[in-house]
């Protein structure tokens, strides 16, 4: 379908400008969102004569957009969910999640302004793009974490999926041999007999006693 676009849209086209897409998507989202209208001469001679007020309008919504992006620059946001040691969530965090993460805070976004290729699904502090217009885009950290106290060691820098938050030890001192060495003659039984003789030799002592 060929539709006019009344606002600019990102990766498709200017205001003004008629542009092809799936007949899906314009009417979907593109018709019934006011951000096109159907490629016709009625429709042309529409934009024509309210340009001017089209172009005041975005304009107004791109200052508004402007404001929300100047309070969000350089925040961080927490969501604490639970996840094994690895750092692997019991779940996932979603666009839905952010939304209402970032609405606790008193910022009303929507779930087509959050850019989230893929649910999170560790622990860690993650980057989320939001577009709060198509010409008003900013980057905000959100610190997925077990506890609120983990989330402020995250962020100072913390790994805590790194062997040393979960084991203690410095993984960088750590070599293969300290977990398995192939070349150990190791057989578990001759480690229960001698365990047993050990024990045999004690009991003798004290019978001698």
């Amino acid at each position: 379908m060929e539709v006019i676009l009344l606002e600019r849209i990102a990766k498709l086209g200017q205001m003004g400008q008629t542009v092809k897409v799936r007949d899906g998507y314009a009417r979907n989202y593109l018709l019934p969102a006011g951000k096109a209208l159907r490629a016709n001469a009625a429709n042309k001679a529409r934009f024509e004569a309210e340009r001017s007020v089209l172009e005041a309008r975005n304009l107004e919504r791109k200052n508004e957009a402007q404001e929300v992006a100047d309070v969000l620059a350089g925040k961080s946001f927490i969501a604490v969910r639970a996840a094994g040691e690895t750092g692997q969530l019991y779940g996932s965090v979603a666009a839905r999640d952010v939304i209402e993460i970032l609405a606790a805070e008193g910022f009303n976004i929507s779930r087509n302004q959050v850019v989230l290729n893929a649910p999170i699904k560790t622990v860690g502090v993650h980057e989320v793009e939001i577009h709060l217009h198509a010409e008003v885009e900013i980057t905000i950290e959100l610190n997925v974490a077990r506890t609120t106290e983990e989330a402020e060691r995250q962020a100072k820098g913390e790994d805590l999926t790194s062997a040393e938050a979960i084991y203690g030890v410095d993984e960088d001192a750590l070599r293969p041999e300290d977990f398995f060495n192939p070349d150990a003659d190791y057989d578990i039984e001759d480690e229960q007999e001698e365990a047993s003789a050990e024990g045999e030799e004690a009991g003798e002592e004290e019978d001698d006693k």
